[in-house]
């Protein structure tokens, strides 16, 4: 396994703490004022209704937040990490999100 470095995916800024999903339900439970069983049920519903549509090769739009999407990937070469031999890698489709400019803003405004 190749070492990140601090650039990587597991580094975060010093201090930020991260937000898991019974975070995010008890912070919709309290700003929309509902019990949390509601709120989970909801966050369920809309992140399900959120993959399906993008499966289903939807774009998902929310103003304010940003756009879900698939994305292709074109077929490329590539090589085995181990061996070194040349492996030709099948195009596939992957799921995207872009951030829409208030979203980016806000996290430059911090």
């Amino acid at each position: 396994m190749r070492h990140q470095g601090r650039t990587g995916p597991r580094h975060r800024p010093q201090g930020a703490r991260e937000m898991n999903r019974k975070d995010l339900v008890e912070t919709v439970a309290r700003e929309a004022g509902l019990p949390t069983a509601q709120a989970d049920a909801a966050l369920a519903a809309m992140l399900d209704g959120v993959v399906a549509a993008v499966a289903a090769g939807e774009k998902v739009t929310l103003p304010g937040f940003g756009t879900f999407e698939q994305r292709s990937r074109a077929a490329r070469s590539g090589r085995n990490p181990r061996t070194g031999a040349l492996l030709e890698i099948a195009a596939t489709l992957a799921p995207a999100f872009k951030p829409a400019a208030a979203f980016k803003q806000a996290v430059v405004a911090g």
